[in-house]
């Protein structure tokens, strides 16, 4: 698995706002595929207001989510797993 940092702003009528957020995925179209989800299934955000600026592939060194470099470190159980 690799991690991708997608950047981009979320824009409706009444409401603007920039983002970034890391995800785990095999290709850069996963990685899209999995924001546009994220972001409609927690913030009711319908994909035509998600514009992605960029896409790019980061190194593990680089993670900031706890989670992903959790996960990444190999600690296999995550929370309530453990």
């Amino acid at each position: 698995m690799k991690v991708f940092k997608v950047i981009g702003e979320i824009r409706k009528p009444n409401w603007q706002t920039p983002f970034e957020k890391e995800v785990m995925a095999l290709k850069p179209e996963h990685a899209l595929e999995k924001v546009y989800t994220e972001l409609g299934s927690k913030h009711r955000v319908k994909r035509f207001h998600i514009k992605i600026n960029r896409v790019e592939e980061i190194p593990p060194e680089k993670v900031e989510d706890p989670l992903i470099r959790k996960l990444l470190a190999g600690e296999g159980k995550i929370g309530w797993q453990s």
